[in-house]
């Protein structure tokens, strides 16, 4: 099986698992562990403490050992975390799953990325990343509806079967995945602290050097400062403020959000689609289409937060979350064309890191701001945070227009 037909393999069935434990997480949360505002915040800062402490190392083991290694490895902690938490659903236990969760997905932040653009080459990566998340999105909403069905027998039982799944793809991954095109540092350097502070330097050296990847960062940065409280707490807010009726006669929570899962999975589908069906995936366009894609975002949280009836809240959510799952792709194509293979894992933790940085700096704080006033107020502050992240992209698309001309 050839290398790209095992990214999308790993694409589809992660992003089914990931939707089939995660779709009503925050629903347990709330209904079964019974987490305050600021706890369901403050599970997502420890989660982001873990990734910002161990992205780089992780991304330097990735380029000076093997990438396919560090996937099978995250992959691993992963299940392991979900396991853990549907298992014992205390607020202690769960921060500790999140520490577990955090390791995992730093072993796979970036290296999954880094890997397949080795392997395709930089000039097929935009066409494989959209061809990705379509198969991603398809299988999201399967991942879904899975979801709302088995948790009509309990709000746990999709973590517990999605852990076991990610040990499974694990496993299946070991058989199938290579990396010809990788060449790791030699034998007796592999694992060193020198090779480790000498392949982050040079990662960060290019963070330094290149306006395209500093632009990035700080883009990461607000990302992350906007993005924790309203993932944290929209879940929240939507079970306090509407009352949600019965759908087909059944009146679960477990039901709803998987439908409102499906349908904003089924809309970032189309959206996806469309664009790159009309040429927009080009580097010339790039700049102005991120830009309306964080405006939509800004636009959406906005929205959904000062909303009055359910359904204009809903229509405000799909907006938003369609347009932040259309960005990442996009973002990630031209985020690796700036940058040198041999480091490219590195600088891509780098990336993910001040992503961290911000959620850890933005989250508890915003969610300290929710409970002393109200969640809609805090989701009006993350909208604020995000929205300088437009005027950069709308810059770089000018200095890359400058660049461009003879």
């Amino acid at each position: 099986m050839s290398q790209q037909r095992v990214y999308y393999l790993l694409t589809a069935v992660s992003g089914f698992l990931w939707t089939f434990a995660f779709t009503l997480l925050l629903v347990f949360h709330v209904q079964v562990a019974h987490l305050s505002p600021v706890q369901l915040v403050l599970v997502g800062t420890v989660m982001e403490i873990t990734c910002f402490l161990g992205e780089v190392p992780t991304g330097v083991l990735a380029d000076a050992r093997s990438r396919t290694l560090s996937v099978q490895l995250g992959l691993i902690l992963i299940g392991l975390s979900l396991l853990l938490q549907g298992g014992l659903p205390t607020f202690g236990w769960i921060l500790a799953a999140q520490v577990v969760w955090g390791i995992g997905y730093t072993f796979t932040s970036g290296a999954i990325e880094a890997w397949i653009a080795d392997e395709v080459g930089e000039e097929r990566l935009t066409h494989v990343f959209l061809r990705g998340q379509r198969l991603e999105l398809g299988a999201m909403v399967l991942g879904s509806a899975a979801a709302g069905a088995v948790g009509l027998l309990g709000l746990r039982l999709p973590m517990l079967l999605a852990g076991v799944g990610y040990l499974l793809l694990a496993v299946v991954l070991v058989a199938l995945m290579r990396e010809p095109r990788f060449r790791p540092a030699a034998a007796d350097e592999r694992l060193t602290f020198g090779l480790m502070r000498a392949t982050f330097t040079a990662g960060v050296r290019q963070a330094r050097q290149r306006p395209l990847v500093r632009s990035f960062l700080l883009v990461s940065l607000l990302v992350g400062l906007s993005g924790e409280a309203f993932d944290r707490l929209w879940t929240a807010h939507l079970l306090d403020v509407f009352a949600l009726p019965p759908v087909l006669g059944v009146s679960s929570p477990a039901v709803w959000f998987a439908g409102l899962a499906i349908v904003g999975q089924l809309i970032g589908l189309g959206a996806n689609y469309a664009v790159e069906r009309a040429g927009l995936t080009e580097s010339g366009h790039l700049p102005r289409l991120l830009t309306i894609l964080v405006l939509v975002q800004v636009a959406g949280m906005i929205g959904f937060a000062l909303a009055g009836a359910l359904w204009a809240a809903v229509g405000a959510l799909w907006a938003r979350n369609a347009a932040r799952a259309l960005s990442g792709p996009l973002e990630s194509a031209w985020l690796n064309r700036g940058i040198d293979s041999s480091t490219r894992a590195t600088v891509l933790s780098v990336n993910s890191q001040f992503d961290a940085i911000g959620q850890v700096a933005g989250g508890p704080p915003l969610g300290a701001l929710a409970g002393r006033t109200s969640i809609p107020v805090a989701l009006l502050v993350s909208a604020g945070l995000l929205a300088p992240a437009a005027w950069i992209f709308a810059r770089l698309g000018r200095r890359t227009a400058a660049l461009a001309r003879p």
